[in-house]
């Protein structure tokens, strides 16, 4: 499939350029996409080249992806803290959202050409001090930030990407909310946000 290289939603932070946080070139996208659809095929029982000899995909770095059927999300999972190379998350993680995202069957081999990857590449995680909810909503960069909210056991993420869901920051913490298993209008003191940027690399039809 095509890959598009449309700009990546990764906005460096101070003194951080986007090349030092994830050390990838803009068109990681070339060897990312192949390395995770052939992961997938492999367990398939099918062939699919990918390059896996790239250096940077030997650094540590935490990695989401997602698949998508037409316009339906097929599975998405992935790493928020980057504990393993780059290519063996990539490829982990691939296979996971396969077949053991719990939300979906896992893929069959009659599904693999018709469905589109996506990976995206996190950078480090960066936790928020808020006073309050009305505090986190002024700190969230709409489009820019993918969130982590955490209270107790419960925890969920959403990608910046998801900020196309929504048209504003309480309905994307709303919806956040209620994917950790919390009511939308839940806050407490304990709660705890973090915020990350990705590089993102789709294939496309």
């Amino acid at each position: 499939m095509p890959i598009d290289l449309s700009p990546p939603l990764f906005k460096p932070g101070p003194g951080e350029s986007a090349q030092s946080a994830h050390a990838l070139p803009p068109d990681a996208g070339r060897v990312l996409l192949p390395l995770a659809r052939q992961a997938i095929a492999a367990q398939l029982g099918l062939a699919h080249a990918a390059a896996d000899d790239t250096p940077w995909l030997k650094s540590s770095g935490a990695s989401f992806i997602t698949l998508m059927l037409g316009r339906k999300l097929r599975g998405c999972v992935g790493t928020l803290r980057a504990h393993r190379a780059l290519a063996e998350d990539v490829r982990a993680n691939a296979v996971a959202a396969a077949f053991r995202d719990p939300r979906f069957p896992p893929l069959e081999a009659g599904d693999f050409a018709g469905v589109a990857l996506e990976v995206s590449v996190l950078s480090a995680l960066e936790p928020l001090t808020v006073a309050d909810e009305h505090d986190a909503l002024r700190q969230l960069r709409a489009g820019v930030d993918g969130v982590v909210f955490e209270y107790g056991h419960h925890t969920g993420t959403f990608l910046p990407q998801v900020w196309d869901d929504f048209k504003e920051p309480s309905e994307f913490l709303a919806h956040l909310k209620y994917k950790a298993g919390l009511p939308p209008d839940f806050w407490d003191v304990e709660v705890r946000l973090s915020r990350y940027t990705v590089f993102k690399w789709r294939e496309t039809e």
